[in-house]
């Protein structure tokens, strides 16, 4: 028995927060998109600190009822007023550009620019993340200060980029563990400079990656860098054999600010992913609410749909969408906290640890209770009321008939799961206690 969270639990999370928010900042500039340069340097930063694998699918290639898009790419893209100054700069913020803009380079006259402009009038100073991925136009943000500022005249509007046939890639990191059944971690990796809404999660399951890689594992587990929508349907489509393995997932997305953990249950609702998780975040010391499935929101919704219906939920701190600072240049890296990181990490982990040690156990001695003072594991003074550990301990033995995985005796206890598997570690080290087989669960099913 392995637990993968005591390592974190002794570790100071400050130094590793700081680490993770430092490869946030080294990714946030890159002009990211759900195909190109962008998102293969990405993947390339990534792959510098775990091992992963990138794979590429032809522009055009049929994917369930979506088709693979042509690729795009950008160097350059501004606005310049009739004085040739650019008042609009791509090389200052890359989310300037509406991402996917076609090429353009013209002289306009203000009027016919600005049905081509994104603003965010209720926060003025704020650039909007806007796209146009599967319709073919162009466009810029800016603040809605800048646009305010902008003087009749003709302007000059470049943009630099190429739309053609290429590739979407996407990343893919296996950990083979001692079973063949599956852990599925994904995360989003095509927006370009939002903190939160992107490279947290990017980070936290790089960090996650790196933390299990080289252990003995119960399960494999398989990390998905991918650019949203697209890049989960075009995986699923090319990986059907595989999604019969997988047992349980999480999407990670949102999950480096100041807010309270939310866990959106998978569309089954009760595997053991959303019992695990819920249980976690009842005991992780922050603020923390559980939320029912819904059919909208990032990836989990690809890995849930009807035809998959895959034990997939999704992990967040604030809920996309309900943030101010949600798709703009409000999420940005001072948005996103170091700790936060480091705290989401250990939620992770957490969650991970009660998968893998989840099994059902049988009492070794189940006719009435053992005797456990004279194994050293009770009180040899009687009449006070046992602590928390003797009560793991009686709480183990007394459910551990081969029906009861952990998770549930921890539920009906009230105990942490970490506490149980420790109680029962120590009860099988004892010979009180025993994994059950397969044939032994079934029997008494």
């Amino acid at each position: 028995m392995m637990s993968l969270l005591g390592e974190l639990n002794r570790t100071d999370l400050a130094p590793l927060g700081r680490e993770m928010h430092r490869f946030a900042a080294e990714l946030f500039p890159i002009c990211r998109s759900i195909t190109g340069k962008g998102i293969r340097e990405t993947l390339g930063r990534i792959q510098s600190k775990i091992p992963l694998q990138t794979l590429e699918v032809p522009s055009g290639t049929q994917v369930f009822d979506w088709t693979v898009p042509k690729e795009w790419n950008i160097h350059d893209a501004y606005i310049a007023d009739p004085s040739g100054k650019r008042v609009v700069d791509f090389q200052k913020s890359n989310l300037h550009v509406l991402n996917y803009s076609v090429p353009v380079n013209e002289r306009m006259p203000l009027s016919n620019l600005k049905g081509h402009l994104h603003t965010i009038p209720e926060h003025p100073d704020w650039i909007p993340y806007r796209t146009s991925y599967y319709k073919e136009d162009w466009g810029f943000c800016l603040s809605h200060h800048q646009m305010t500022r902008l003087e009749d005249g003709e302007y000059t509007v470049c943009i630099d980029s190429t739309l053609r046939e290429g590739h979407l890639t996407y990343g893919e990191c296996y950990l083979a563990g001692r079973s063949s059944e599956e852990i599925l971690i994904s995360s989003h990796a095509c927006h370009p400079s939002l903190a939160n809404d992107n490279l947290s999660g990017l980070a936290v399951a790089t960090f996650l990656a790196r933390h299990l890689a080289g252990r003995d594992l119960r399960y494999s587990y398989r990390f998905l860098f991918l650019p949203g929508t697209i890049g989960a349907i075009t995986w699923l489509s090319r990986n059907r054999e595989a999604v019969g393995r997988i047992r349980n997932g999480l999407v990670l997305t949102c999950i480096g600010d100041a807010g309270g953990f939310h866990y959106k249950k998978s569309r089954r609702g009760n595997g053991e992913i959303d019992r695990a998780a819920a249980h976690v975040l009842r005991h992780c010391g922050e603020p923390a609410e559980v939320l029912e499935f819904s059919p909208y929101g990032y990836d989990e919704r690809q890995y849930c749909s009807p035809g998959f219906n895959l034990p997939v939920g999704c992990l967040m701190r604030s809920v996309w969408g309900t943030f101010p600072e949600y798709h703009t240049s409000a999420d940005n890296l001072d948005f996103i906290r170091p700790l936060s990181l480091a705290n989401s990490l250990r939620v992770c982990t957490a969650i991970l640890d009660v998968l893998e040690n989840n099994r059902c156990y049988r009492n070794e001695r189940p006719y009435c209770e053992p005797q456990l003072g004279r194994r050293g594991l009770y009180e040899t003074t009687g009449g006070e009321v046992g602590g928390e550990e003797i009560m793991a301990r009686l709480w183990v033995l007394n459910l551990s008939d081969g029906q009861h995985t952990l998770l549930d005796i921890a539920e009906q206890s009230g105990i942490v799961f970490s506490r149980i598997w420790a109680a029962a570690d120590l009860l099988c080290r004892k010979g009180l206690l025993s994994v059950a087989s397969d044939e032994q669960v079934k029997s008494t099913v």
